[in-house]
Order: structure tokens, then C-alpha cells, then sequence
């Protein structure tokens, strides 16, 4: 997902890993925010020259980098964080049980692996992906085991505020859509106000836009991502779309 933001960034030494049970690191597991981070952590130190890297995350990605700030600071020069989600979604705090994310695999992924239809629906609405990824996209959601998906949803649900980030000093850049959920939002909020050197904004891709694309914009706007990713590192003024959280 990361090859057209990638390819806007020739600049760059740039990596981008399979997390554990993703991909080429499907034999790595049971998924964990911390084991993910530990793994982040140990590719920086093995293969970025001075052991230091500037650190993008969205998603899942964005909780990840998250918990690499709480257990390796020392490690990250700057952090840009999107779409991090540090808050129970409202009215469903009750899903986060492995029974529930177990049965949602067992009506809604196992049935339908081999529904076109399913399949591209889930891709454009639920994650903004367009139809250029669609083999892709197909790839990962037909060869998604059960357990994976169980451990994936159950951390990505449960993962909250660490503690600790009140000390870290690591310039982050915050981002939430605009069009995103209310906990989403308020996710922004908690992590620029208790990072020091945090600043927060909110992506605003227009009227037409939806919560998916805001949520999803390294591929639904990798132009943008790149542009962004390039001014926070290089200190410049970032893109107009993204707007102060008190505008």
C-alpha cells in the first residue's frame, strides 16, 4: 500500500515492512502492538545508518508508531501518526471480545473469500481503496486466517493511551480526517495534547470526500501523503487541506 507514496519520495531511504501476521511476516506472531513495535525498532537499528529514522504510520500503523514512541523514542527523529485510534468507538465497547471478532470472521470473511462483489465492496467503502489495488487487496483478504484477523481487530479495539508519552520529546505530526469518527477525532486531540513536541491537524479533502478516503489517503491521495511527509521532515509549511483541530 505504501508503493505509490514510495514513488513520490525518491529523496528518501525509505522501508516499508509487513507487520507481524501481514504479508511476508505471516510466520511472526500472535500480532501485538508491542511485538510489531519491537520489530519496527530492531529493523531501524539494523538497517538504518545511524540507528535513527523519521517514522510514518497510518491506521493500525499510526497505533504501532505509537507504541514505538512509549518503548524506543531514542529511535524515531520525527513521527507523522494518521488516523490513530486511542479511544473505544462510541456504542461499541462491547465488541471488543475475541468471540465477537471470531464470529465476524466466521459470517462475514470466511463465507464470502471468493465474492467479487464482497470483496470490492469492503475495499472501496470500509477502506477507501481504489480499483487499481484490487488483486491486491483480493490477495490479502482471501489468505487472511481467522486467528490473524482475530488478533489484528482484538489490538487494534483495545489499544489506548500508553503511558509515559508526557516525557517524550519527538516532534510528531498528528492527523486525523476530518470526516472521521468522533473518537477518532478526540484521538488527535489526546495525542497532541500529551506529546510535547506534537502538532494536530485535521485532513480536509473537500465536500465530495468520505470518512474511508480521509482515513485511507496514502492511496486514495498518495500526492498529498508524499507532499506532507516531505514538509514536516524538511520544516516547511505543510499542504492547505490540513487545517488546524481549531479550525
Amino acid at each position: 500500500m505504501w508503493e505509490p507514496v514510495i514513488n513520490l519520495l525518491p529523496e528518501y531511504y525509505c522501508l516499508a515492512p509487513d507487520q507481524p501476521e501481514h504479508g511476508g511476516s505471516r510466520q511472526i506472531g500472535p500480532f501485538s502492538m508491542e511485538l510489531a513495535a519491537q520489530k519496527v525498532a530492531e529493523l531501524i537499528t539494523r538497517q538504518i545508518p545511524g540507528g535513527k529514522a523519521h517514522l510514518v504510520g497510518l491506521s493500525e500503523g499510526a497505533q504501532i508508531a505509537v507504541k514505538l514512541l512509549e518503548i524506543a523514542p531514542n529511535l524515531v527523529i520525527k513521527a507523522m501518526l494518521s488516523s490513530a485510534l486511542l479511544r473505544p468507538l462510541p456504542g461499541l465497547g462491547w465488541i471488543n471480545s475475541p468471540a465477537w471478532f471470531t464470529w465476524t470472521y466466521r459470517l462475514f470473511i470466511q463465507p464470502l473469500k471468493n465474492s467479487d462483489w464482497w470483496i470490492k465492496l469492503n475495499m472501496k467503502y470500509s477502506a477507501g481503496v481504489s480499483d487499481e489495488f484490487y488483486p491486491n487487496f483480493k490477495n490479502d483478504f482471501q489468505h487472511m486466517t481467522e486467528a490473524e484477523f482475530v488478533n489484528l481487530m482484538a489490538a487494534n479495539q483495545r489499544f489506548r493511551l500508553p503511558p509515559g508519552l508526557e516525557l517524550v520529546l519527538t516532534p510528531a505530526l498528528v492527523i486525523a480526517g476530518k470526516k472521521e469518527s468522533g473518537a477518532m477525532k478526540q484521538s488527535v486531540r489526546d495525542l497532541a495534547a500529551i506529546l510535547p513536541g506534537a502538532k494536530g491537524v485535521f485532513l480536509n479533502l473537500g465536500k465530495n470526500s468520505s470518512a474511508a478516503k480521509e482515513h485511507n489517503w496514502a492511496l486514495t491521495n498518495p500526492r498529498l501523503f508524499a507532499q506532507t511527509v516531505r514538509a514536516w521532515i524538511d520544516e516547511k509549511p505543510l499542504p492547505a487541506e490540513l487545517e488546524s483541530l481549531d479550525d
